[in-house]
């Protein structure tokens, strides 16, 4: 993060140098949540990142991302290793489970916290809400970010610090929101990616990174030093992943990851999001989606060839 004008790197000297050393070797992760079954939509990415890698030479790394300790549970983690097995897939070992890694995560919270580029963010979602539907109701025009959420009010963004440590000393539920304007201007320029594409990768696009679209995004709750957003890029980073193959519902996101990384000093993989599988409803498949599910698909008799068949993989 930024401090007196300077770049603090959340990534040790020993650890750039060992992802400077495997920048010649590509590194592809699928990084599934283990709260439901995997689906088609996870076969495809699953089954991009490895291809991809043994077409490269390179490494394929599994990454559980199980934040929310309510949620995940053991049955889906271990559900996501049958449904890989089956799919033929294998992944080098150990698996970084997110909630074993804590502690990375609140370090990377903190610098930004003493940079004075988060804040507690004391509104409930009803609360948020209201102030955004009473404000639209006035004819005001609230922005919204690109998954169409109403932008957070900010309302106690300007609060003095005593009266934050007041409010957090006496338990009150608090989120850590990133402060976009102070951060953007921290970032010191413009901010972009590399998308690439092609069987091989190797056709590359620069675009540009939006992050002000998201508003002031969450980086942490008070009950977990960590959300999507913070924790993706410090374990990419962690692990010298070079290529991010995901989704396209995900690609707008890139620029609020491409921001942290950016104030977090965090190299930039390159990225390619992929085609979605959708549903008979037009929308992208989800784990409630119990049709989809591979194991009922593997259940009623369908072979991991049926499946590549089903998504469009030759």
């Amino acid at each position: 993060c930024c401090q007196a004008g300077r770049h603090v790197p959340i990534v040790d000297e020993g650890s750039r140098t060992r992802m400077d050393r495997m920048t010649a070797t590509p590194v592809f992760r699928f990084a599934p949540s283990p709260n439901g079954r995997l689906h088609l939509g996870h076969a495809l990415s699953a089954l991009l990142n490895r291809d991809f890698a043994t077409t490269l030479g390179g490494r394929f790394l599994l990454r559980i991302e199980d934040i929310d300790l309510e949620r995940c549970t053991p049955a889906f983690e271990q559900g996501i290793y049958d449904d890989l097995h089956w799919l033929g897939i294998d992944w080098e070992r150990p698996v970084r489970r997110q909630s074993e890694h804590f502690d990375a995560y609140r370090a990377a919270l903190q610098r930004l916290v003493e940079a004075e580029l988060v804040y507690p963010a004391f509104a409930t979602r009803g609360e948020a809400r209201a102030f955004v539907a009473e404000r639209e109701a006035q004819g005001v025009k609230w922005p919204r970010d690109p998954d169409g959420v109403p932008h957070y009010p900010g309302l106690d963004r300007q609060l003095p610090q005593s009266v934050r440590a007041q409010r957090i000393a006496a338990g009150e539920p608090f989120a850590w929101r990133l402060d976009m304007a102070a951060a953007i201007q921290a970032a010191g320029g413009p901010l972009d990616w590399s998308e690439v594409s092609g069987v091989r990768l190797q056709d590359a696009e620069t675009l540009p990174a939006d992050p002000a679209a998201w508003g002031d995004v969450v980086l942490a709750r008070r009950d977990t030093p960590t959300s999507y957003h913070l924790s993706v890029v410090i374990d990419d980073a962690l692990q010298g992943v070079t290529h991010v193959v995901r989704g396209r519902d995900l690609q707008a996101a890139t620029a609020v990851h491409r921001l942290l990384q950016r104030l977090l000093d965090l190299p930039a993989p390159v990225y390619h999001h992929h085609r979605l599988i959708l549903g008979p409803d037009g929308r992208k498949l989800s784990k409630s989606q119990g049709d989809t599910a591979l194991a009922a698909l593997r259940e009623a008799g369908n072979t991991p060839a049926d499946i590549r068949r089903v998504i469009g993989l030759a």
